[in-house]
């Protein structure tokens, strides 16, 4: 017998909809590229967001037409968010960190119909600009006073919305058609794209809203250092309206003492972020004595987070929500959030809860396998791969078979490459990674990539990329070279031939030499032994003298 109840799309409109009409006084603040700061309302931001549905659309942008962003965290990219979705579109959030031959596979692989762009990222359209596909439409997110002298053909922001109607007639789009593309270099190879649809981010608003509801309620402060263009922000652009949140946009600001500065004057509430970002703000707290006003609930992930920050927060009257996710998921899988009887154990034992990764958001299922791919017990001691699946975890790669055959099993469950255990409480806690690549402040590195690369100089006989110990980065890149003849090759060259493909930061830091590589029985370069030799190994940025 089938239920008997209206069937109505689940869509992202609806959210900044619902957050207008009732948390009127919620809304958004930004620190602008251009300087100060921009205030407006939920309902002031969905007439905003109509303007500019009606701008794009008089653009010419359709139904289904990808619209890319260069963005950081600001009122206008939220704009886009909404508008792209409200009409059909997809928003394409770029990650200005990668290299320009990253950066132009990723608007070629997408179709991008234009490019919206902060005033910081406009040099890499221009330097972009002879490769970019004929016709798109570039668009500079500020107001006409500030519009940068260029040689391109810019379209201003706020001109594009100067003069639309505050109202948009949003059409009721199928529930499981796209509204974001977010590509992850998370493999080797080009990066790969998760395509989310408006089921998927709805759903994914509703989840991480229950879950995380000590920072995500009515009248909270919240600052999203997590960055737009790395995974939607964690989804708080689409659960802040939902909860009635007000969300305190960082802009370019990412320093310690700007963060400090910002979350002290706004009363920021929660804070989400990598934990780079919080060894600066810790570094900040320290030096002026205390906390930011207001500042009691900091959510992490991207990298694991510490047991020593987790333990300077909480001793600092800052709870600590440690949590796990993937650009595939959505991001966000689990979190930390304890329940009263955790909270109420002794310190020492409430950390070795949160520095686990938490346990798992509602939709999200979670098993780990063994080699041979059968499920291993969750008793908090076996080891295996995790996978993952649920209403929220893409069911394959945006145009690319291959990457999918690769990453789901035959029941559809997603391999992570990620090696973990789960305990009888729900609690993940990541052991290790199945594939060899980098974390580095939160971005992944692939190793292989640099290896090939490194391969072409001739000096080099062999080599092998590790990723070694940074107290700030995570992880940085050491480079591993056997050497082809008496002559030493120094960084700088392999810097050389990687600045085409690579961005400076996905670089090696150092260079070593070795007589040989550790193999494996099957003639494979073993990773895990070369980190164990090199297990002594100290950073150039640790060395003194």
């Amino acid at each position: 017998m089938m239920g008997q109840m209206m069937q109505r799309p689940l869509q992202v409109i609806e959210l900044l909809r619902y957050g207008a009409e009732i948390f009127p006084e919620a809304g958004l603040v930004s620190a602008l590229c251009e300087g100060g700061r921009h205030r407006q309302s939920y309902p002031e931001t969905l007439a905003r967001t109509a303007q500019l549905a009606h701008g794009l659309a008089g653009l010419g942008i359709v139904p289904g037409d990808r619209v890319a962003t260069l963005a950081w965290n600001t009122h206008r990219h939220f704009e886009l968010y909404y508008a792209t979705a409200g009409m059909g579109a997809v928003v394409h959030t770029i990650n200005p960190r990668l290299s320009p031959e990253q950066m132009l596979y990723v608007i070629g692989h997408a179709g991008d119909a234009a490019i919206c762009a902060d005033l910081t990222f406009v040099p890499i359209l221009e330097a972009l600009a002879p490769q970019l596909p004929e016709g798109i439409r570039l668009i500079v997110m500020t107001d006409r006073a500030h519009m940068p002298d260029s040689p391109l053909d810019l379209i201003c922001y706020e001109e594009l919305l100067a003069g639309q109607p505050e109202t948009y007639h949003w059409p009721e789009t199928d529930e499981n058609a796209a509204i974001g593309l977010c590509y992850t270099s998370g493999t080797t190879g080009h990066p790969k794209g998760a395509l989310y649809s408006h089921r998927s981010t709805v759903l994914h608003a509703f989840a991480i809203t229950l879950a995380l509801r000590s920072s995500l309620t009515e009248g909270a402060r919240i600052l999203p250092v997590v960055p737009m263009f790395h995974v939607n922000a964690w989804g708080l652009p689409y659960s802040a309206p939902l909860a009635g949140a007000s969300l305190v946009m960082p802009g370019p600001g990412l320093a310690g003492d700007a963060l400090w500065e910002l979350m002290n004057e706004e009363e920021v509430t929660s804070a989400w972020g990598v934990p780079t970002v919080w060894l600066g703000l810790q570094a900040e707290i320290a030096r002026r004595g205390g906390n930011p006003k207001g500042f009691s609930q900091v959510v992490i992930g991207g990298s694991a987070a510490s047991r020593a920050m987790i333990e300077r927060f909480e001793t600092a009257g800052v709870s600590v929500c440690h949590a796990w996710g993937m650009t595939e998921m959505s991001p966000v899988g689990t979190h930390g959030i304890l329940n009263a009887a955790m909270q109420a154990l002794p310190l020492d034992d409430r950390l070795n809860l949160q520095a686990k990764q938490g346990r798992r958001v509602f939709g999200c299922e979670m098993k780990i396998i063994d080699a041979d791919g059968a499920p291993l017990p969750h008793d908090g001691t076996s080891v295996g791969e995790l996978h993952v699946r649920g209403n929220t975890i893409i069911s394959g790669y945006f145009a690319n078979d291959a990457a999918t055959s690769e990453a789901f099993d035959a029941e559809g469950w997603l391999a992570t490459g990620d090696v973990a255990t789960l305990d009888s409480q729900g609690f993940l806690s990541i052991q290790d990674r199945a594939k060899d690549l980098i974390k580095s402040g939160g971005e992944w590195i692939s190793s292989i990539d640099l290896e090939n690369c490194a391969m072409a100089h001739p000096g080099v006989a062999n080599c092998a990329v590790i990723a070694v110990p940074h107290p700030k980065w995570d992880e940085r890149p050491l480079l591993v070279v056997v050497p082809d003849g008496d002559d030493r090759p120094v960084l700088s060259e392999f810097h050389d031939l990687m600045q085409t493909r690579f961005a400076a930061w996905q670089m090696p830091d150092d260079l070593v030499f070795a007589e040989d590589l550790p193999l494996t029985a099957t003639g494979k370069v073993s990773k895990r032994q070369l980190r164990a030799r090199f297990a002594e190994y100290t950073h150039p940025d640790l060395r003194k003298g």
